[in-house]
């Protein structure tokens, strides 16, 4: 019997690098040596002082649901992070803590578009945003970024591409899959021009925190009007917690609040009181520390893929990914990274997770495991090179 799957669902694309993993997973069953470079996902474990404050809140009774919108001690002393980290005054009435960044995407796009709607997003870009806008019956518009432009879009394309069907903008700093950061100049003038065409602007700020070359900056600085996603999975070590956050503007909070009553009712409780934790400040030395080895890592690879023949053409300053240009290797980054698997036990993640544009051409290398571990899929590489 056939699957009468909604009309929507021919539209949902599935992540590649997810059934890279399943191939890198089945690999290792069989005793293979499988060097990760394809999942976002650091080998840090969450900090110590997390875990325990996750398991005193578990032993502590504290597994009841709590708001919609959040732990009020949570909301607040993320607010306290904004001023205290960014010297911007932020109400915690604002603050919407969600279940991952996801779901901060998914309660802003069913609260704002409508069947017909236009999103504009880069490609390459992270994918999961282009399904969440078919979702919600909505048009995902790509305009096509690369290294000649830092991987984000001028105000030419934005101009070129932007009609009277357009909703949202849908900007990363730092990027997945490039690790490019956003200047403050840039994010003022989408700011501007978002405003001067009566649209709205999103954010996705989940890898804040891991700059290399400069400070962390927020768009929340920079107006109330636009809305920021943000994420305990990146920067504070929480992947597997599920627990982000969202700043929207006032007016949208009420609307936020009843949505996420319906969808997942509240984020999970024990998440919220590890979250807590996170803000010591003996933690986020901690991070800090984790993304100064993250800085050597990305340093590492800057240094050695162009030998390899990988042509890079810009600096990533944040995350931790590297877009590398494959054309002097192969036109089929997919056959790429699936023969690198196969043959060499070594996971990368094709362009065309990303997007299409120039996507053949490109392989994302995340560097989220050790310098020596790097060393020796840069020997495995050599050999399909």
């Amino acid at each position: 019997m056939s699957i009468d799957f909604a009309s929507r669902m021919k539209h949902i694309k599935p992540f590649q690098v997810m059934a890279l993993l399943a191939q890198a997973k089945a690999l290792e069953a069989q005793g293979r040596d499988v060097i990760h470079m394809e999942v976002g996902e650091p080998d840090f474990t969450s900090p110590q002082a997390v875990v325990d404050a996750g398991i005193a809140a578990l032993r502590q009774g504290k597994t009841h649901y709590t708001s919609a919108l959040g732990l009020p001690e949570l909301r607040q002393t993320i607010a306290d992070y904004y001023d205290k980290h960014f010297a911007q005054k932020v109400d915690a009435e604002t603050i919407v803590i969600t279940p991952g960044a996801s779901g901060g995407l998914q309660l802003l796009m069913a609260s704002l578009l409508n069947p017909g709607d236009k999103v504009l997003l880069t490609d390459p870009g992270y994918p999961a945003n282009r399904n969440f806008v078919h979702l919600y019956s909505a048009e995902p518009v790509s305009v096509a970024v690369d290294a000649s432009n830092n991987f984000f879009p001028s105000l030419e394309q934005l101009e070129q591409t932007w009609d009277e069907r357009c909703k949202l903008l849908i900007i990363a700093s730092p990027a997945n899959p490039t690790g490019t950061v956003l200047s403050s100049q840039q994010l003022q003038q989408y700011i501007h021009f978002i405003e001067n065409k009566q649209g709205y602007l999103l954010v996705d700020e989940i890898y804040q925190g891991l700059e290399y070359d400069q400070a962390s900056e927020t768009a929340v600085k920079r107006s109330d009007r636009v809305f920021v996603i943000n994420s305990f999975s990146k920067y504070f070590g929480m992947t597997g917690w599920r627990i982000g956050w969202m700043v929207a503007p006032s007016e949208w909070i009420e609307g936020l609040d009843r949505l996420a009553q319906n969808i997942y009712l509240a984020t999970s409780t024990p998440a919220q009181y590890a979250a807590l934790a996170a803000f010591a400040p003996e933690v986020l030395q901690e991070l800090n520390t984790r993304r100064d080895e993250l800085k050597k890592r990305r340093d590492f690879l800057l240094q050695a893929l162009p030998q390899l023949g990988f042509e890079l053409g810009y600096k990533p300053t944040g995350a931790f990914y590297i877009y590398a240009d494959c054309r002097a290797i192969t036109t089929d980054s997919f056959q790429f990274a699936q023969r690198l698997l196969i043959e060499q036990a070594v996971a990368v993640t094709p362009g065309v997770d990303f997007g299409n544009y120039q996507a053949n051409t490109h392989v994302r290398f995340a560097y989220t495991t050790k310098i020596e571990r790097l060393q020796q899929a840069l020997e495995r590489l050599q050999a399909i090179v």
